[in-house]
């Protein structure tokens, strides 16, 4: 056998021994004899380097020092979930599914586990990338230190697509966390707060060999890409077994909601038997045609909620209340907490929302309170415990002048949260906008945080963000941690994002009201900024989806003369804030006034495309037919009992042909 053969050999023998081991959880040789055989590939590998493959088992080990990870941006989307804590949220969710889709719905069930959230990247079979989750836009590229994970495949088997990416959860089983935490206690150091944040740790290491001491796995649980050939979740879930991948074997297939129900409480008992921790279960429309036409929110699939198990609680004292201010105004009051462990972490502070919220559960300083966490995420105060409250105590009363600039507080009839009136000269609210600004939805400025803000504004070198573009690299240097290379990218992320589209801009101004979702509504329908800035209440409103609270703010924030002084420094600097000739160019209102329900599966274009087509023409999207329908878009696999519905109301329904037709004439 040639040393080429040789090499060969053990590379398959090895990663055969390291699917069964670390995936099918079966052991076929020792712990001696696989380190033997890894041991004779690595002195094979290194006598004979022109054989070197990027992907054999030798390099899990790790090695690779990475210093800074670059920034990629996901090919697609990330996406959270939505949250529900009840059945009748879950009762609600199907409501809306089934309103949506045509003929029977079946889900798949999974459960939610509590990890660091990757997606892996594969072509022709071999693991090309991987990226943490990011914004959902975009992540960190962690590959070095992802390929030292034993039960992720460097290889797959099997009939796989040609390119696609898969996601799961970095996790990290307890046994090797308990592991993990008795050596370091061993040697005297802090142990590791909980597995999740250690997991999520790992993957930035800047050494992957450290990370490849650490037992970490990975459990994936959905595919995307072009051309899959894949028609549901379930089917994905199997196939994605096939080609090697770990895939928790707790997911299941059902045909009603009840049985989703089933599933819930069968693992609301048996979750605590796991080896990871899990903190819910997920819940998926199983068909992809489904999934297609549910479509997404700005922040989540319609097609799949999370079903988050009971909070932990615990109790402990509330020392003090304090009040803090955003970027809008609006008063936060705070709990700062005597420190108590709950769900894996130190709690020190929650938010106690409003003055009604404190009146309510009649919340006071030196109380025994019981905390728990939101979703598990942040922390929140449920009760006192009224047997415990000291015989001196008083009721809490709230602040009525702003903590920071002493200005009187304000509070709108219908509105929960008193505000701070002084929008120009309030500093938090000042740093506050800046922050948003800048941050990666909106103008995405690299090489300034949230920190340099604060000193920026601190030292007077800008008092809004429209001062950042006449910033210079002199005015920088002198801020403290601030080096030459760091000074000219802060500059230079400054200058960049100019380019910035439209839309990103408007949403960037931080509007009460106006997020991402409705800053797009407004460009695409003024398509100028002069022409939002000049628009009524009543233009606003005949606006789709925009209403009368969205379009009081716009209004009074345009009516301010430092906002209109502020945009016109904007568009000298050089700012988009008009949608681009080109863009444009490819707009027109053949379509106004109308509304198309687009169903089935496309063969000429997708789905997406199809839509864009429609609201580039001014036309709307309805998510469901009814009297207000113009006209249904029909593809192949359309149910039948919406064509029934469309022909009842008399709605004329077109093929994906008559729609290019029309749009193609228009």
């Amino acid at each position: 056998m040639t040393i080429e053969a040789q090499i060969k050999q053990l590379r398959d023998e090895l990663n055969d021994y390291n699917y069964k081991y670390y995936v099918l959880d079966q052991s076929e040789i020792s712990d001696f004899e696989f380190d033997m055989k890894l041991k004779t590939l690595q002195d094979l590998e290194a006598k004979h380097p022109e054989f070197y493959d990027v992907n054999s088992p030798t390099n899990r080990v790790g090695g690779t020092i990475t210093k800074n990870f670059n920034t990629v941006v996901h090919d697609y989307r990330m996406y959270s979930l939505d949250n529900s804590y009840s059945k009748d949220d879950l009762l609600a969710w199907e409501q809306r599914v089934k309103k949506m889709v045509d003929g029977d719905v079946s889900y798949t069930c999974e459960l939610k586990y509590d990890g660091a959230s990757i997606s892996l990247t594969y072509e022709n079979g071999v693991l090309t990338k991987a990226v943490t989750r990011g914004d959902g836009v975009q992540g960190d590229e962690v590959t070095s230190n992802i390929k030292t994970i034993k039960s992720v495949p460097l290889t797959l088997k099997g009939d796989f697509p040609e390119k696609f990416d898969i996601r799961g959860e970095i996790v990290l089983p307890f046994d090797g966390f308990n592991k993990m935490n008795e050596e370091r206690i061993e040697i005297g150091e802090e142990p590791y707060r909980n597995p999740r944040n250690t997991a999520s740790g790992s993957l930035k290491l800047q050494d992957s060999s450290e990370v490849a001491k650490r037992p970490l796995e990975c459990l994936l649980y959905t595919i995307v890409g072009r051309n899959l050939n894949i028609q549901s979740q379930i089917e994905g879930l199997q196939k994605a077994r096939d080609w090697g991948f770990k895939v928790p074997n707790a997911a299941k297939l059902v045909h009603s909601i009840d049985d989703v129900f089933e599933f819930i409480e069968y693992w609301d008992v048996h979750r605590h038997d796991l080896p990871y921790e899990t903190d819910g279960v997920v819940i998926k429309v199983n068909s992809f045609q489904h999934q297609e036409e549910l479509g997404y929110t700005a922040k989540a699939p319609r097609w799949a909620i999370a079903y988050k198990f009971k909070a932990e609680q615990v109790s402990t004292r509330l020392n003090e209340i304090t009040y803090q201010v955003g970027r809008t105004g609006a008063i936060t009051p705070v709990a700062n907490l005597e420190p108590v462990e709950l769900a894996g972490t130190t709690v020190k502070r929650a938010s106690l929302h409003n003055a009604d919220q404190i009146a309510k559960l009649d919340i006071r300083e030196g109380d025994e309170v019981f905390v728990e966490k939101g979703g598990e995420i942040i922390p929140k105060i449920i009760a006192v415990d009224l047997t415990q409250r000291p015989s001196d105590s008083k009721p809490t009363e709230y602040i009525t002048h702003c903590p920071e600039c002493n200005t009187a507080l304000v509070r709108q009839d219908g509105e929960a949260q008193h505000y701070c009136p002084n929008y120009n000269g309030c500093k938090p609210q000042i740093i506050g906008r800046i922050q948003h600004f800048i941050s990666r939805k909106a103008m995405d400025i690299d090489g300034l945080g949230g920190e340099t803000v604060a000193l920026l504004v601190n030292e007077g070198l800008i008092c809004n963000y429209s001062d950042l573009y006449q910033l210079t690299k002199a005015d920088v240097l002198p801020l403290e941690r601030m080096a030459e290379k760091s000074a000219d990218n802060l500059i230079n992320g400054i200058e960049q994002s100019k380019q910035v589209p439209f839309e990103r801009v408007l949403y960037a101004l931080g509007i009460r009201y106006v997020g991402e979702t409705v800053a797009k509504k407004l460009v695409k329908h003024f398509k100028y900024v002069d022409a939002i800035a000049e628009a009524t209440e009543e233009d606003l409103v005949n606006v789709d989806e925009i209403g009368v609270k969205i379009a009081k703010s716009v209004v009074a924030f345009f009516q301010s003369e430092e906002n209109r002084l502020i945009i016109e420094r904007l568009k000298g600097f050089g700012l988009r804030l008009e949608i681009s000739e080109e863009a444009l160019a490819n707009q027109t209102d053949t379509l106004a006034g109308k509304v198309f329900v687009v169903s089935g599966v496309f063969a000429r274009v997708s789905r997406d495309e199809l839509k864009k087509m429609i609201e580039d023409n001014g036309g709307k999207i309805g998510s469901s037919i009814s009297s207000k329908t113009s006209f249904v878009v029909a593809g192949d696999k359309m149910g039948p009992s919406k064509r029934t519905k469309a022909e009842a109301l008399g709605i004329h329904v077109l093929t994906e042909d008559d729609f290019l037709i029309m749009v193609n004439k228009s």
